[in-house]
């Protein structure tokens, strides 16, 4: 059943741990230690550099489960990456040890079917490890680099496909195992038991984790895509206004400059041969050089460098 209440940033902090337990561990991976006191959650966050908007979203989501993301500015980015990085390394250097370790104390070494289930949980613990080295390798410096505000063109957070289906698939497989070789003897029977409930907490862990990944970490680096990409068609369009620019040993001539302003009012090159007294081989000629020079070939990149370069004001272009 879901906790219902939506935690806001003046809440005491302590009031999410006594309430939700398993909070525990994501406060870990927002790098929050305890020994808070009474704080609230914004005192919270700011003491310990993390954006309290972002630790809200991710909290509420996980508890509640419910949360529309898309497009949302609010979140940082740089936050949700160091929650999942921290996250992965909980995960893959303390629990899945952990939990194997569990196994082994629980169960007979000698035992066939013993090291079945051993077998199984390494199958589970290598498909789960794949995937995140696969995120920590190439998802995690993807959005690192678009944070420093570079693009990468031959990879988008689209090509990131999670297959969770396939290590939920033999984690059903392994708790099978374990609930139906459960030992007779009461010790090994308490301790399988108690792994087996760890490996029930551990895989909705992992679902909580995916849902953050899908439905706040990927809609973020959407829209980080999209704003990086607008900027970098702003630094193209300037790159290409000013490149080879008026200063340089390939300036235009004033000649040259009367035929964009013409160009850029809409003149056919007959029209610009007429109003500039000149015939229309020679305003092909102008035309060529124009582009060999700025290496702008177009009606809209000409317009542009027009009124970058004060040589027509915007007002009098048609936008």
């Amino acid at each position: 059943m879901k906790n219902q209440k939506m935690y806001e940033a003046d809440d005491k902090m302590i009031s999410l741990i006594r309430d939700n337990y398993d909070l525990l561990q994501s406060l870990g991976s927002f790098g929050i230690s305890l020994g808070f006191g009474d704080k609230t959650v914004r005192e919270t966050c700011e003491d310990n550099e993390v954006d309290t908007y972002t630790f809200l979203a991710v909290v509420n989501y996980t508890i509640n489960g419910y949360g529309d993301f898309e497009g949302d500015d609010q979140l940082s980015v740089p936050t949700l990456l160091h929650y999942l990085e921290a996250s992965h390394a909980y995960f893959l250097d303390f629990q899945l040890p952990y939990i194997r370790r569990e196994l082994q104390e629980s169960l007979d070494e000698h035992d066939s079917l013993a090291r079945l289930i051993i077998r199984f949980y390494d199958e589970y613990a290598h498909e789960i490890r794949r995937h995140m080295k696969y995120e920590q390798k190439t998802l995690f410096p993807y959005v690192q680099s678009l944070i420093n505000g570079q693009v990468i063109n031959d990879y988008n957070v689209d090509t990131f496909s999670k297959h969770h289906g396939a290590t939920d698939k033999k984690l059903r497989e392994l708790k099978m195992l374990i609930i139906k070789y459960l030992p007779q003897d009461g010790m090994h029977n308490n301790q399988l038991t108690a792994t087996l409930h760890d490996i029930y907490e551990n895989e909705v862990w992992l679902r909580q984790h995916a849902m953050v990944e899908d439905c706040i970490f990927v809609p973020a680096i959407r829209r980080l895509e999209l704003l990086a990409k607008q900027s970098d068609v702003t630094r193209n369009i300037s790159d290409m206004v000013f490149k080879n620019g008026m200063n340089g040993d390939e300036a235009l001539s004033d000649r040259e400059k009367d035929v964009i302003v013409s160009l850029v009012q809409g003149m056919s090159n007959k029209e610009i041969a007429d109003h500039l007294c000149i015939s229309v081989n020679t305003v092909i000629t102008h035309r060529r050089n124009i582009a060999r020079k700025l290496q702008i070939h177009s009606p809209a990149g000409l317009t542009i460098y027009a009124i970058v370069n004060n040589l027509v004001d915007i007002s009098s272009v048609k936008l």
